[in-house]
């Protein structure tokens, strides 16, 4: 079955009528999503990613091409690749390594750079292609630069913006390292989400221009919109905006792997206490706590394994040394039995930074910024730019 343009243009206005509805989409971007379909930057076979039950199921054009065309126009996320293209056949792969993005997070995305004719952008994750379109839609392809880090993926995109008419320039290369020949950017976006903001990112980006990225720690996998004006000085800062969930940049995985010689046999030598936290105390995937915990507690990996709503045990890895935490909570003991080595002290940290937390109200995220000095270093802030996160 084929679509027609006209039936492509029905599927547009939906979407678009949609996203304005809900506030995602503003009036300066209806144009460019209209004219620059997502379904012509998606490939023939697709994974449709179900955001209350965490599953891809597969959607191919040649099996079924109406619900590949449903998908195609709605509000949700699609895997593109599995495992950096190692990944074959139609059930899901292991890591999903590319996709297309939410439609309503892409225009919200969009809106939040705040761009204006004559713009030069820079985007990291070039992915379809769709949001580079969207972009040279708006901006103009000359002004518009797209990195890529996987082949397959960048030739796939530059084949559909080839196809819907646009020719920004895409290039093939680790956007860790930004694009330096076509610097200085008025605007620089990430569409993987960050660790760590990339020096030369601020150093691409022109005086008052803005970078905006989905930022987080390792702690957990939560990123956080975050929109950082670039100063006279080097430095960039700016607000939290709101939680997104993003694939991470290649270079800045986490290898969790690197935890197992921490702990050879557990419990070891570990010292043991007690502590009245709950496992809910600890929040669930989308809740501020985890992610305002990872700012107050850095250079910290946590994973929860649940073994059921109130029972699990939560590890705590240091990044830069050996020390781990393991807390064991088990459903209807009132206190959890907590497990450190090495000379940091991990859980008692956790303690502190959910204590510090509750005593402010439990503050949304944003009520939080960060602050990137030149050389990279990230510097997290409560309600004053001017000052720096601290507790205890």
């Amino acid at each position: 079955m084929t679509f027609t343009s006209e039936q492509e243009g029905r599927a547009s206005d939906e979407l678009v009528r949609s996203l304005r509805t809900t506030g995602a989409l503003t009036p300066e971007w209806d144009e460019a999503f209209r004219a620059v379909p997502r379904a012509l930057f998606l490939p023939d076979l697709f994974w449709a990613y179900d955001m209350a039950t965490g599953r891809s199921e597969p959607v191919a054009r040649g099996d079924d091409p109406e619900a590949w065309h449903r998908a195609a126009y709605a509000n949700i996320p699609l895997v593109t690749q599995w495992d950096d293209g190692a990944h074959t056949g139609t059930a899901p792969g292991t890591v999903p390594t590319s996709s297309a993005s939410m439609p309503s997070v892409v225009a919200a995305m969009l809106r939040e750079l705040d761009v204006s004719d004559g713009m030069r952008l820079l985007e990291i994750g070039t992915g379809t292609g769709w949001n580079a379109g969207l972009l040279a839609h708006r901006l103009g392809s000359a002004n518009v630069v797209s990195v890529e880090i996987d082949p397959m993926v960048a030739e796939r995109a530059q084949v559909a913006l080839e196809r819907a008419g646009f020719s920004p320039e895409t290039v093939r290369a680790d956007g860790a390292g930004g694009w330096p020949v076509g610097a200085p950017y008025d605007r620089v976006i990430a569409t993987a989400g960050i660790r760590t903001v990339p020096p030369c990112w601020l150093e691409q980006t022109r005086p008052g221009g803005i970078i905006l990225a989905p930022w987080g720690t390792h702690y957990s996998d939560q990123d956080t919109l975050v929109r950082l004006t670039v100063g006279d000085d080097g430095r960039a800062s700016g607000p939290f905006l709101r939680m997104v969930e993003f694939m991470k940049l290649r270079a800045q995985r986490l290898d969790w792997n690197r935890f197992r010689a921490y702990v050879p046999r557990f419990p070891g030598d570990a010292d043991v206490s007690r502590t009245q936290a709950t496992l809910a105390d600890l929040g669930e995937r989308y809740e501020p706590v985890r992610f305002v915990t990872g700012l107050c507690v850095p250079d910290c990996a946590h994973v929860v394994n649940r073994t059921g709503a109130e029972s699990g045990k939560a590890w705590f890895f240091d990044l830069a040394s050996r020390s781990w935490a393991a807390v064991e909570f088990r459903a209807g003991d009132p206190s959890a039995t907590v497990h450190q080595s090495g000379p940091r002290r991990l859980w008692d940290e956790v303690e502190r930074a959910l204590a510090w937390w509750a005593e402010r109200g439990r503050p949304g995220l944003d009520r939080f910024g960060l602050t990137i000095a030149p050389d990279g270093s990230a510097h997290p802030w409560f309600e004053d730019p001017a000052g720096a996160l601290s507790f205890g």
